[in-house]
């Protein structure tokens, strides 16, 4: 299997480029303002980090069936992970990422979940595009990300960038355009953060070679 640990960041990259191609100064400017927006917003702050107790949850998959935190913590550590949508091209990158590692995850007794506010029909469609053998789970209204602290209010230009690109309040069911951070979560089996990934760039994420150093190091 070739090893995608090193290189999501330059498939990112490559994302990040195509998009300084593509949109104008105006749009650039949105964007950048955005992340500086989720940067002093005090989310990165508030967010649990290592050492935390992560609270429980209990959230529907793709195919309805209810699937909780505590319930796998049972069998092993979990790796969370969330993404902002199916509409995200740096989400289903590294939605593809973690599907490459995902062996390696399971040789640690570990499991992959992802959290996304959009609806389950949305959530169900992206399981099925990125041909993803985890769990994808629909946190619709951010309920469960609230909880972590994981989730910010877009501006309002960002918003109306994203609404009349592809209409984000149709693929999360409210109009409150709020999303969650691409945060990343090593969970041990007593239900702790062991390792934490937050970041207020949506275009930079965890290295999958990160999160296999971590599952090793709960050892």
């Amino acid at each position: 299997m070739e090893n995608n640990t090193n290189n999501l960041d330059h498939l990112l990259d490559a994302v990040r480029q195509a998009g300084a191609a593509k949109f104008t100064d105006e749009k650039k400017k949105i964007y950048a303002d955005g992340i500086s927006s989720v940067a002093n917003s005090g989310v990165l702050e508030k967010a649990l980090n290592i050492g935390d107790k992560a609270p429980n949850f209990s959230l529907k998959n793709a195919l309805d069936q209810s699937v909780g935190l505590y319930d796998e913590l049972k069998n092993g550590p979990v790796v969370l992970t969330w993404y902002r949508g199916g509409w995200c091209p740096y989400c289903n990158i590294t939605l593809h990422a973690l599907q490459e590692i995902l062996p390696e995850i399971k040789s640690e007794n570990a499991t992959l979940i992802a959290l996304t506010p959009e609806l389950p029909d949305n959530s169900l469609s992206t399981s099925e595009k990125n041909q993803l053998e985890f769990d994808v789970l629909s946190d619709v209204h951010n309920t469960i990300g609230k909880e972590f602290g994981v989730v910010y209010s877009l501006t309002e230009e960002v918003a109306a960038s994203y609404n009349a690109g592809f209409d984000l309040n149709k693929f999360n069911g409210d109009t409150s355009n709020e999303l969650p951070l691409a945060a990343t979560y090593v969970i041990d089996t007593n239900g702790v953060i062991q390792y934490a990934f937050l970041d207020a760039d949506y275009t930079v994420r965890a290295e999958p070679q990160a999160i296999l150093a971590a599952l090793k190091n709960l050892k």
